[in-house]
């Protein structure tokens, strides 16, 4: 077990960082980790029922990602809508923030803005004089390492074919791979989280116990909870199921029907109780969804692993390939 940020680290070659999705969904290449032999395969994710047992059970998360990108009428100013707090009053970030103090203006849509105040995040909170839904017409917040403006298949790509519940800024990226016609043959259920930015922020301290997460909130249907409860193997479809899975109240052992939030961060030595399989692509160095996985994986087999995807060309992150881990 490690605590040390440095250790959490790899080079990635920047052309392996996908820009753009496969041809289609299920194109993606998938590399298989067996933790029990500690081999590795090279599949193809269309391939994943072949790796799957009578009584496994898939777990998803059926969040959608809001059109929250939105830009001044003039050009100047990126704004990314977190929360619709009330009428006419939104939670936002701002680029650049110097030129959005308090009482600096502009306009979307032909609606005059106006930031009321700050938070200590550098989270703008704006006033409108117009109650104008800002999510429409706006574009897919995609990630910063994906280095080009928006395109018009992005609204469908980098969308779940299953998402459901609007509420995230960012996609719950394992999904992505699912096309109707795989997804139909393997049993399944959805729960909730909403992908907050907090997914994007780095870890700053070199003692990675210090890091303190965003909390993001989450559901789970009694419908999900009995079939999560009667099933035998769990594959969590990403690592937003896994922090809902591992988060979420039990009663007597079993999961319950639950709204809620959760801000767990899950990193070696963490002993998982209700995930038994995790399909997931592959992550940022020193990110806490990288330690996430080091701590599903084992950290030593999981890095080895990422210089063999490096070496064969695995393409990296959200518009990426992915990772079966048995």
């Amino acid at each position: 077990m490690s605590a040390r940020l440095s250790d959490y680290d790899y080079d990635l070659p920047r052309e392996l960082i996908a820009q753009r999705p496969a041809g289609h969904r299920d194109d993606s290449r998938m590399m298989v980790l067996n933790r029990v032999t500690q081999t590795i395969e090279h599949r193809k994710f269309r391939e994943l029922k072949t790796f799957l047992q009578q009584g496994d059970l898939l777990v998803l998360n059926d969040t959608r990602v809001l059109p929250a990108r939105r830009f001044s009428d003039n050009g100047a100013i990126e704004f990314l809508f977190l929360e619709r707090l009330g009428p006419r009053r939104w939670r936002c970030l701002v680029t650049p923030g110097r030129k959005m103090r308090v009482s600096a203006t502009a306009t979307i849509d032909g609606a005059m803005l106006c930031v009321e105040a700050i938070t200590p995040d550098g989270e703008r909170i704006v006033v409108l004089n117009a109650d104008i839904d800002l999510y429409s017409g706006g574009l897919m917040p995609l990630p910063p390492y994906i280095r080009r403006e928006s395109e018009p298949e992005d609204p469908s790509r980098y969308q779940t074919v299953f998402a459901h519940a609007p509420g995230a800024l960012a996609a719950p990226t394992a999904g992505l791979h699912f096309t109707p016609e795989i997804l139909s043959k393997i049993p399944h259920t959805f729960v909730t989280l909403h992908v907050g930015t907090g997914t994007f922020l780095p870890v700053r301290s070199e003692n990675i116990t210090e890091h303190r997460m965003h909390s993001e909130r989450f559901s789970i249907s009694a419908s999900a909870a009995g079939r999560i409860n009667s099933a035998g193997r769990i594959v969590a479809v990403g690592t937003t199921v896994v922090r809902v899975l591992e988060s979420a109240e039990r009663t007597d052992g079993n999961l319950v029907a639950q709204e809620g939030s959760t801000d767990i961060f899950i990193y070696p030595p963490y002993q998982f109780r209700a995930v038994d399989v995790l399909l997931t692509n592959f992550h940022l160095p020193r990110s806490t969804l990288l330690m996430l996985v080091s701590a599903f994986a084992g950290r030593e087999f999981l890095l080895s692993a990422y210089q063999e995807a490096i070496r064969e060309g695995y393409r990296f992150y959200s518009y990426g390939d992915c990772m079966l881990i048995l």
